[in-house]
């Protein structure tokens, strides 16, 4: 097996992992800390099991957010 063809087939898939991962973790945190920020404007407190939901809330959205930015920056600056 050929390395380079091997890079070459999966080339914009491992920058898209890479630079999807990279971006997760800061961007899950940022989103989580605005969804607080917007729930204690509602409320005076938010419970802990309300920071559980609204960080899978993040989670997600980060996720989606995070894997569709990769794949269309992949694909601009590569091709």
């Amino acid at each position: 097996m050929n390395f380079e063809s091997f890079y070459i087939a999966f080339h914009d898939p491992i920058w898209v992992a890479v630079l999807t991962t990279a971006l997760f973790f800061p961007v899950r945190q940022l989103i989580w800390v605005l969804y607080v920020r917007k729930k204690q404007k509602a409320q005076t407190t938010v419970s802990d099991d309300e920071k559980k939901v609204l960080k899978k809330r993040a989670t997600f959205t980060s996720l989606l957010l995070c894997v569709v930015f990769s794949y269309l920056y992949v694909i601009q600056v590569f091709n």
